[in-house]
């Protein structure tokens, strides 16, 4: 199975960098800004022919109250516990710090092999901070520069001296997990109806607004079905985020909704439904994403079926795109109506997921077009043909018709609408092409059929000579060639339209009688 390592250090080493550098990609938001991670970001990577599990974790702080930089503590020490190897990062421009002293010395009553890293080790400037490292004793440091990706080779030897049979990847069960995005506002409750998912605190949650920075990926199972929660920053109006590290947080929740598959838009119960809340769930639409209203905080509600109901109403009125998506309130703190989440999460995958046939659709089709036809345009009215599904995930529907780009949208509407109560796919993204086949009349899109291209047949003549075979026509090419200028010929029969060979016509009789003349009327 993979190797299991955590990277951990002081606050501003360079642990993020090292962690995308042995993952293969930008997984971890990096910031020359102090404390960035806060939570435990896992990922699989690769050294070599070693296969990796990384944890990166937060910078340590020596605090133990009920800070945040506490409750990051927590989560490092946790990592240092489940891990098989520690990579201990250090600064080597800035030497060994007093910070790093205090990490050492937990580290060491771990019991867990610590492999030393002197960082930012390009160039002459940190050869005096590696060779400071050795009074940490870890034995000698291994310098690197993560960010340039200098001294990965002396690294994977290490790591294979130590664990000479690590890295041997577990055979897959070939099942995809199902990607579940958890989105909303921030301080709306995500990370904790995360951690009462799973059964566990495995993300920092707290009354601060803004706690969670990266999409965190969580692997669970639920019913023997392998799922994969994302945790994400809270999104706020476009307007407020100012600062650098709030854009890159958003940007990698924006990420995290164009790879999932299903969406949990959470919400404040005590006030739900705000501007925000509207723009995301449209923002999950137009990305072609399932999507699962979810009213957190419902403890704090009063009247809660009347609320609900109402809720419903409200949702079908300001966002008729997601009608019908199942809308789900409960409380992460208490595990109210938890049971109820996960079976609306699988049927709006399974939704999502649907592919239709194309007789059933061409049924339905005929059925829509009869209930309501289409509407007359500059008065020639748009004729449905033909209707068949082409993918899914999301459901993408192609509908051939006559005169199709001057279908109303109005009329697009109502067939998609159609389609979701039809075949019972509420709330689903609906993608709907119209497409028009080509007119051979249209100019530009007929073809004459043109001239022959094929070379002259040879046939044998009458006196057993091999000739070449005049194609049909030439001898009306013959006549229009000479003809009269200024006259155009008139097509004979043996010319003809197209060359067709005239008839041979039986010679008529002459007789010895001369046609008498007209006698001339010019005077003499």
């Amino acid at each position: 199975m993979p190797l299991k390592i955590a990277i951990v250090g002081r606050p501003n080493v360079g642990k993020s960098t090292l962690f995308n550098r042995l993952a293969g990609r930008k997984l971890a938001i990096v910031d020359d800004l102090p404390g960035v991670t806060r939570d435990r970001k896992f990922a699989s990577g690769r050294l070599g022919d070693v296969d990796l599990e990384l944890i990166d974790t937060a910078g340590f702080e020596d605090v133990s109250d009920e800070s945040l930089e506490a409750r990051m503590r927590q989560q490092t020490e946790l990592a240092v516990e489940e891990a098989d190897l520690i990579l201990f990062v250090m600064d080597s421009r800035e030497g060994v710090a007093p910070m790093d002293e205090v990490f050492g010395e937990l580290l060491r009553k771990s019991s867990k092999p610590v492999i030393l890293l002197a960082n930012k080790a390009e160039g002459r400037r940190g050869d005096d901070g590696a060779l400071d490292a050795f009074r940490l004793g870890f034995g000698e440091p291994i310098p690197v520069s993560a960010e340039h990706g200098e001294g990965m080779a002396d690294l994977y030897a290490e790591v294979v001296r130590r664990f000479p049979e690590a890295g041997e990847d577990e055979d897959d069960s070939g099942v995809k997990p199902v990607q579940l995005a958890i989105v909303g506002r921030p301080n709306a409750g995500k990370s904790t109806l995360v951690n009462r998912l799973i059964g566990e605190d495995r993300l920092l949650t707290g009354p601060e607004a803004g706690i969670t920075r990266d999409s965190i990926p969580v692997d669970w199972t639920w019913d023997d079905r392998a799922i994969r929660l994302v945790d994400t920053a809270g999104l706020r109006r476009k307007a407020k985020v100012q600062e650098k590290l709030e854009r890159l947080s958003t940007q990698d929740t924006i990420r995290a909704i164009t790879f999932a598959e299903v969406v949990l838009l959470v919400m404040d119960a005590t006030h739900p439904l705000e501007i925000q809340d509207l723009q995301i769930a449209d923002l999950v639409e137009r990305e072609g994403r399932a999507l699962v209203f979810v009213l957190a905080k419902w403890d704090l509600v009063e009247d809660p079926q009347i609320r609900l109901k109402e809720l419903e109403e409200e949702v079908s009125r300001k966002l008729p795109q997601v009608r019908g998506a199942p809308m789900i309130a409960l409380s992460a703190e208490t595990g109210r109506n938890l049971d109820r989440l996960m079976p609306a999460v699988l049927k709006a995958h399974d939704d999502w997921s649907t592919k239709v046939k194309t007789r059933d659709l061409n049924d339905w089709l005929a059925m829509a077009v009869q209930r309501h036809p289409p509407p007359a345009v500059n008065g020639r009215r748009v004729r449905p043909k033909y209707i068949t599904q082409t993918k899914a995930r999301p459901p993408t529907f192609v509908l051939f018709a006559s005169r199709a780009s001057t279908l109303p949208d109005s009329y697009r509407r109502y067939l998609i609408h159609s389609i979701r109560e039809s075949f019972d796919l509420p709330g689903v993204p609906v993608r709907l092409t119209v497409k028009s086949g080509a007119n051979p009349y249209a100019e530009g899109e007929a073809r004459s059929p043109g001239p022959s291209r094929t070379a002259p047949r040879k046939a044998k003549t009458a006196s057993g000579k091999t000739g070449t075979k005049k194609p049909a026509g030439a001898k009306a090419a013959r006549v229009v060639k000479g003809a009269k200028a200024g006259k155009p010929a008139r097509p004979t029969k043996a010319s003809g339209f197209g060359g067709a060979k005239a008839r041979p016509t039986r010679a008529r009789p002459v007789s010895g009688r001369k046609t008498p003349s007209k006698p001339s009327t010019r005077k003499s």
